[in-house]
């Protein structure tokens, strides 16, 4: 191996693989070289190691006697690290061969012999869209800052209006009603409420509606007196009791049996209750924050769930959206999730690989932020690189494919034009944010004025 270094500003490393060491010697003529860290060795050395050892970011590869050993060290080094750029250079490749090595990952594709300028245009290419990466990654640490909230992440508008919420009502609820699919956070809404509001120095009382068995609701809640029932041999003081001047978190609160929702509508009606077995009410001042995954209007309808108690729970309701309509969020969660699970397991994690955000983006998440995060703490225990990549991924991600209308002209055979793919994918969009234009100017990183102008072209309704 030979390398020459060039005192400038810290330089990305570039390696060429070649025969001939004479191509090393042309690429340092060209006009961007001394931008780089040139390195040099011939295909039959170890490129990879050269390539881990020097952190090796852009690989010229001379492909023109040994094509199917290039094509080795193509998989090998997009294996190593998707984001490595590789630029092809041969002689007498027609446009298919060319579209075969683009298809394989390379960057682009420079006809031998090359001429400098033409090389160092690759550069300059490369170098800018480097560039714009790292701008872009400084951003959105940067936008991350400005988007967590008690430890919740989201740029959406409707997390954000949430945001907004918490912090209007945390200082005057006497009930919240918080709804939304499983895993969307609505734990964590929960202890935001109650971490901004007046009585954040007492603790927040959890009760897990959905692990309580039936028949004991009541004295879980409200407690007895000693003699209440048969083994009742001493007294027991409920949930309630034990929250007083405090806040009580009712998660899964439609889990309650419909009996025993009369007396919590007693509670918050009139702060009283009375214990099992007890001769008269206690009188009490609790704050109720409510959770539920589940349709309350169905239930009600289907005589599980009482109206009053709904109407009395439901004078601020707090609703988060599911993650399939928080596509803009997902860079930022998968960020946030990183770091947080890079600490945990001592571990340097930088990101995740193009073909992993393509299928984030594709995927439904049934499982909400709750699913994402598994999926990338399983990933970074199973991943030896500083990256996770498909192959870190879960089966069921692995073999995931996205259903008809859901961007599944993504699948390698339903190659189109761009012009069709981008309307389709606008047409996708608006799917999702239900036909808000904001949210979709935002997720494409458009203005709105564009997004009128794109709708009107490829004729979308909004």
């Amino acid at each position: 191996m030979v390398r020459i270094s060039i005192e400038m500003e810290p330089q990305t490393n570039l390696l060429i693989v070649s025969r001939e060491f004479s191509l090393y010697s042309a690429v340092q003529k060209t006009s961007l070289a001394g931008d780089f860290s040139l390195f040099f060795c011939r295909p039959d050395e170890n490129c990879l190691s050269i390539v881990r050892e020097n952190a090796v970011r852009i690989v010229l590869v001379d492909s023109a006697e040994a094509r199917q050993e290039s094509e080795s060290l193509l998989k090998k080094l997009k294996h190593f690290d998707s984001l490595i750029d590789v630029v092809i250079m041969g002689r007498g490749l027609d446009s298919e061969a060319i579209l075969g090595w683009i298809h394989m990952g390379a960057t682009d594709y420079v006809a031998m012999p090359f001429q400098p300028a033409t090389v160092s245009e690759v550069l300059r290419r490369i170098s800018e869209k480097r560039a714009l990466r790292r701008e872009t990654f400084q951003l959105e640490k940067k936008l991350e800052k400005k988007y967590i909230f008690q430890g919740m992440v989201s740029r959406n508008p409707s997390m954000l209006e949430v945001f907004g919420l918490i912090e209007n009502i945390a200082k005057h609820f006497t009930s919240v009603l918080i709804t939304g699919e499983t895993g969307t956070g609505k734990e964590m809404v929960a202890r935001a409420v109650h971490a901004t509001g007046p009585r954040r120095d007492k603790d927040l009382v959890i009760c897990d509606c959905a692990s309580i068995p039936e028949n004991l609701f009541e004295s879980e809640l409200f407690g007895y007196r000693k003699g209440a029932f048969t083994g009742a041999d001493k007294d027991k003081r409920g949930l309630f009791e034990e929250t007083d001047k405090g806040v009580i978190f009712l998660d899964e609160i439609a889990e309650i049996p419909i009996a025993v929702q009369a007396k919590l509508l007693r509670v918050l009606e009139n702060h009283q209750f009375r214990p099992l077995g007890a001769n008269e009410n206690r009188t009490i001042d609790v704050r109720v924050i409510a959770t539920t995954n589940r349709d309350l209007s169905e239930a009600i309808r289907n005589n599980t769930f009482r109206e009053d108690l709904f109407h009395r729970l439901n004078r601020v309701e707090i609703h988060l959206p599911p993650l399939r309509e928080r596509l803009e969020d997902i860079s930022l969660l998968v960020r946030h999730f990183l770091q947080t699970h890079s600490k945990d397991l001592s571990k340097s994690m930088r990101g995740v690989s193009r073909d992993v955000q393509k299928i984030f983006l594709k995927y439904s998440w049934p499982g909400n932020v709750r699913e994402l995060e598994n999926v990338l703490e399983s990933a970074s225990m199973m991943c030896k690189k500083d990256f996770i990549d498909v192959p870190n991924l879960p089966k069921h991600l692995r073999d995931f494919e996205a259903p008809e209308g859901g961007l599944s002209f993504l699948r390698k055979e339903n190659l189109s034009t761009l012009e069709s793919l981008e309307k389709e994918y606008i047409a996708y969009l608006l799917k999702v944010t239900k036909k808000n234009l904001r949210r979709t100017a935002s997720i494409l990183g458009i203005s709105r004025t564009t997004l009128y102008n794109k709708l009107a072209k490829f004729k979308l309704s909004r």
